[in-house]
């Protein structure tokens, strides 16, 4: 896995080409004369039809045929955006609804991104981890392999400044529900973190850190492992 340096986070989006995608829900005569064109996709048939482009593109389109056009609704759910959304398709992972997942991050075969996860630019998820519901990774926060990032968990971004140091959590680590990890903290190999802890510090590895702010509790047993275990069966794709 390879960890992105801030500063090429910082130039990948000062040189971006900023976005404002639209869907454009179109009605009235003729509507299938509407050409598509290199920044416009028109999906037209004679009294109906939708378009795709930037509103730029769009705008001017839309006022340059308003005798054709009589009505129209416009979809537009970003502005200005200079990081488009991870290109998913050949991702070997499980991915479900409401994910959202930037460009720039690495997802690691077999892992399992749950609903309502937000994963920022730079960020990293090792093989077989689960980020589950609603957790965040903020820029350039790093996951190791197999490991359980709870529900409503936050990983905090660095981005700027950009010789802060990011979130880093090693292999086989479990952390809990509703965890909140600060920006430059380590999380050592097969650590667990307990539910609801602010973890301030690095943490040992194999130790179970909790309370708020974390502390150490003890050292893992196996008795502790048991109850923390990793089921592959959860991070299994279609054979």
């Amino acid at each position: 896995m390879k960890m992105m340096d801030a500063n090429e986070i910082i130039s990948f989006i000062s040189n971006s080409e900023k976005s404002t995608p639209v869907k454009v829900y179109v009605k009235g005569e003729d509507l299938d004369t509407l050409p598509s064109t290199e920044n416009v996709q028109a999906f037209t048939e004679k009294k109906s039809g939708v378009l795709f482009g930037e509103w730029k593109d769009i705008q001017p389109l839309l006022e340059s045929n308003q005798g054709i056009i009589t009505d129209y609704v416009i979809e537009n759910d970003r502005r200005n955006s200079a990081i488009p959304l991870l290109d998913m398709k050949n991702i070997n992972a499980r991915i479900e609804p409401g994910a959202v997942i930037r460009d720039q991050v690495e997802i690691g075969d077999g892992s399992v991104i749950m609903m309502g996860a937000m994963i920022n630019i730079g960020s990293v998820v090792g093989e077989g981890t689960m980020i589950d519901m609603n957790a965040v990774l903020g820029g350039r926060a790093t996951v190791g392999k197999n490991c359980h990032i709870g529900a409503g968990s936050v990983l905090a971004g660095v981005i700027e400044p950009p010789s802060a140091k990011p979130v880093v959590v090693e292999d086989d680590v479990v952390i809990g529900a509703n965890v909140v990890v600060l920006e430059g903290v380590t999380i050592g190999k097969g650590a667990v973190v307990a539910a609801g802890a602010i973890v301030t510090k690095d943490v040992e590895p194999n130790t179970l850190v909790g309370g708020t702010p974390a502390k150490v509790l003890k050292e893992l047993d196996e008795n502790t492992k048991s109850k923390t275990e990793i089921k592959q069966e959860l991070r299994k794709l279609n054979d």
